[in-house]
């Protein structure tokens, strides 16, 4: 039976939205010319009391496709060496046709219509996920074309704090800087924000909404 309307599913939580949270490390800040260097994903999953959690996860180095721009400066701040052999590096298009492949797969087991990236300012993942779709030439992407959900917005009403370090620290999430700006960490780590700012608005009674709970009892 569907879900679609039940306030404690998660096709219910995000008006049929499916919530996949992504973190990507660049060569550059340019989505349509630097390098997209390496990509985690982790879906999220609902009980049956509503609370959200992390589901399952995947994590790829990336080849830089052919012609990317590599900033030595983003390179030294993520301390990636693209030419190290050690990466076990995939290209875009391996690595983007497995998480949509997954992605879709949630969708379609949690009721969902579409699936909707939630990133640490989120825009900038965004546009290097879709850019590279473009580029590998995939169908079927399952991420809606524009909208996001973006925890440095989200902390920054429910917790006060923008940055990520900051905003897990202060939601009580364990943040370690040295492991940062590691895809998977970070990924790791955003959704674990995610998670406790979404149920943290549940338990201060904020959600199910209230027309919602009289119309289903």
């Amino acid at each position: 039976m569907s879900d679609k309307k039940e306030p404690n599913a998660l096709s219910g939580r995000f008006r049929g939205y499916y919530p996949v949270v992504i973190d990507v490390e660049t060569g550059g800040f340019n989505a349509k010319t630097d390098a997209l260097l390496e990509i985690a994903a982790i879906t999220l999953k609902m009980d049956d009391e509503g609370w959200i959690t992390p589901d399952e996860s995947l994590h790829f180095h990336i080849e830089p496709f052919e012609g990317a721009n590599l900033e030595p400066a983003a390179l030294e701040f993520t301390g990636i060496d693209p030419s190290n052999p050690l990466r076990g590096a995939v290209s875009e298009y391996e690595a983007l046709h497995a998480i949509f492949k997954m992605v879709r797969k949630g969708i379609k087991n949690s009721h969902c219509n579409r699936a909707i990236i939630v990133a640490h300012n989120a825009n900038f993942d965004h546009g290097f996920v879709m850019a590279a779709a473009e580029r590998a030439r995939l169908k079927r992407n399952p991420f809606h074309p524009f909208a996001t959900f973006d925890t440095a917005a989200l902390g920054g009403l429910v917790l006060g704090q923008t940055i990520l370090a900051k905003a897990c620290i202060t939601a009580g999430v364990s943040f370690d800087n040295n492991q940062a700006h590691s895809a998977l960490y970070d990924t790791n780590r955003t959704a674990e924000l995610f998670c406790e700012m979404v149920n943290r608005w549940k338990r201060l009674g904020g959600w199910p909404l209230a027309a919602a709970v009289e119309e289903n009892t």
